[in-house]
């Protein structure tokens, strides 16, 4: 692996605040963070968009093991802290029932002027997510063609992390909700393709002359499915659900870094991996959106739609070789894991059902978030 560059990887989480007698988001996020400064190991908690809203980041990790270690650490110190002031915390991309327009804002420049910029569609945003860095050292034009290539597996990264099925207390019939909300704000979705480092920063020159980044986060308002993230040398992964349970989300971050490392391979063998154009990877990440792991994906090469699990298989073999230089053949292969019990929206549904449905809504709904809460403790 010496050619490589290093493909460190950082994770960022974004957790739900629950309120344990009526399983509702609860505003909380100005005392995590006072309660954080106290700490004599500070978790280095940051706010979010809503009240009800905490995010933690891991420090920078060498490997797979490492991002365990650090998601374990940070849920395991964010629970606790919760625990000890009469709340809780969930990992899921929507809470079941929560309604946006009964949220608190957060205080800040920052939050004033998105939700001035963006008015009604900012207001909306009670999503939550988990993005994945994968580090390149300093090699940009490396990463802009990583970049253009791993575009193709952003609909298949999303079928397996979906966790957001509800939104304001019912059954949407989609696995992302989260997607349909958060793509109604400019700059996201799938990026098209840049032939360079230098073709990339013009567009960022430019949006940034013309005003559409406001006064303060300037490039930090690229919110792309996949972006080079503006300040570190990082390739950032934000297509994703938050993963419920630790495992999942191990084997995601996994997953990213063994793309990235086939892709440079292949980039070193004078090959590359086809690059399809942005209509065609839409409408596979629709299938995503609305079905997960379930429906079939279109293999554009064959021009047939394929059942996803028959997609990943074909992947997981194409990735063998940098999982074993990688040493994340385990975490890699969870993936058959997921497909075989579901992912955290599939669970989620299966709750629903069992404790009656749209019969029993209210009470479903509650052991839904019940349910929620206790996977996001699993493998503390």
């Amino acid at each position: 692996m010496s050619s490589l560059p290093p493909l460190t990887l950082g994770v960022e989480e974004e957790y739900q605040i629950i309120d344990p007698e009526t399983r509702n988001l609860h505003a909380y996020i100005s005392e995590f963070l006072s309660l954080d400064e106290q700490r004599d190991k500070k978790i280095d908690l940051k706010p979010e968009f809503m009240q009800s809203q905490v995010e933690v980041g891991s420090n920078v990790c060498s490997d797979v093991k490492e991002v365990r270690k650090e998601i374990i650490r940070l849920r395991r110190s964010v629970i606790e802290m919760a625990e000890e002031n009469g709340v809780q915390i969930a990992a899921a991309s929507t809470h079941p029932f929560a309604r946006w327009d009964e949220q608190s804002i957060t205080e800040g420049v920052r939050y004033r002027e998105l939700l001035d910029n963006m008015q009604g569609v900012a207001q909306r945003l009670l999503i939550f997510g988990m993005h994945v860095h994968v580090g390149f050292g300093n090699q940009k034009d490396l990463m802009i063609d990583v970049m253009n290539q791993a575009r193709y597996f952003i609909p298949h990264m999303l079928a397996l992390s979906t966790s957001s099925p509800f939104w304001h207390g019912r059954n949407t019939g989609l696995k992302s909700y989260r997607s349909v909300i958060f793509e109604a704000m400019p700059r996201t979705g799938l990026p098209h393709t840049f032939t360079s480092w230098a073709e990339y920063k013009r567009f960022e020159e430019t949006m940034a002359k013309v005003g559409a980044f406001g006064k303060e986060d300037t490039t930090a308002k690229i919110w792309w499915d996949i972006r080079p993230h503006p300040i570190f040398d990082t390739l950032e992964f934000r297509i994703n659900d938050i993963c419920t349970t630790v495992d999942e989300a191990v084997s995601i971050a996994a997953l990213f870094q063994a793309i990235c490392a086939k892709l440079i391979k292949l980039r070193q063998q004078n090959l590359s991996w086809r690059q399809y154009r942005h209509m065609h990877i839409t409408e596979n990440k629709w299938r995503a959106v609305r079905y997960g792991i379930d429906g079939n994906m279109i293999d554009f090469g064959r021009q047939k739609s394929v059942p996803f699990a028959v997609l990943m298989d074909e992947l997981l073999i194409i990735l063998e070789d940098v999982t074993t230089e990688l040493d994340t053949r385990d975490e890699v292969e969870f993936v058959r894991t997921i497909l075989a019990r579901g992912t955290s929206a599939d669970r989620q549904l299966a709750v629903y059902k069992r404790h009656g449905g749209s019969d029993n809504r209210d009470e479903a709904l509650i052991a839904v978030v019940d349910h929620l809460v206790k996977e996001t403790k699993l493998g503390l």
